[in-house]
């Protein structure tokens, strides 16, 4: 899943980089296939290149080996807003067939049963990146009909929704699991699977996702993660 992901990333596009599985997905682009790649994270740090994955946004070494430092004002309001970001990449504890993304609560809002980390940057990140890439294990409680609460814009109730409430970016072009790939129909946004993952079955998937899941009639398969890509994927989680 995360060489996958690392994969989608490519040349020198600049990316609005999320903590946990995004992150490692980016450093790895960065340390393989994409060294041009820019890294922007939520605390104002922009070209950051760090030696090991980050802790969180505040981590020292996303600064110490960054291009430039600025505010957190000016990071939404000079960087993102105005859509000089390419790429927001996120992760997501719920997940529907539209690309909605839930990190607020599990439940009813009031009375959760699990309370998640909240926003952070996602909402802005999700509604003005030039396109959005989500990465996720899956599972029926991550996949599901519909997300408890809506954190995160993807496209709504599907069709031309992100338009009408005018939101920049093209939203989730590309849900990256541990089973495969999804990306949303043109016309109606929902998720369809593309790509499976090395050893998964169509079944596999199916038993994971909590909606009725559409497959793509061309649906290929993932190149199996190379060597070289493995032993820097471990070279940076042990420097960790």
């Amino acid at each position: 899943m995360t060489i996958a992901a690392a994969r989608a990333l490519t040349g020198d596009r600049r990316v609005f980089v999320g903590i946990g599985l995004p992150s490692t997905a980016a450093n790895l682009a960065r340390r393989t296939h994409a060294p041009d790649l820019v890294l922007i994270y939520e605390s104002g740090t922009l070209g950051s290149k760090p030696t090991r994955l980050p802790a969180s946004i505040g981590d020292g070494i996303l600064a110490e080996t960054a291009d430039a430092v600025i505010s957190v004002p000016e990071v939404f309001n000079y960087w993102l807003q105005p859509g000089r970001i390419d790429v927001g990449f996120l992760g997501a504890a719920q997940l529907d067939r539209f690309g909605n993304i839930n990190t607020t609560a599990i439940g009813d809002y009031h009375h959760p049963k699990v309370r998640l980390p909240g926003a952070g940057g996602a909402p802005e990140i999700a509604a003005s990146c030039g396109e959005v890439f989500v990465v996720v294990r899956q599972s029926r409680r991550s996949f599901v009909e519909r997300v408890d609460f809506v954190t995160s814009f993807g496209h709504g109730r599907g069709g031309d929704a992100r338009r009408e409430l005018g939101l920049r970016g093209a939203g989730p072009t590309r849900v990256i699991t541990d089973l495969g790939v999804f990306r949303p129909d043109p016309e109606t946004r929902e998720l369809v699977l593309t790509d499976l993952h090395p050893g998964v079955e169509v079944a596999d998937v199916r038993e994971a996702t909590g909606w009725e899941l559409r497959v793509a009639a061309d649906l290929g398969r993932t190149p199996p993660p190379t060597d070289a890509e493995l032993a820097a994927l471990r070279t940076l989680k042990e420097a960790s």
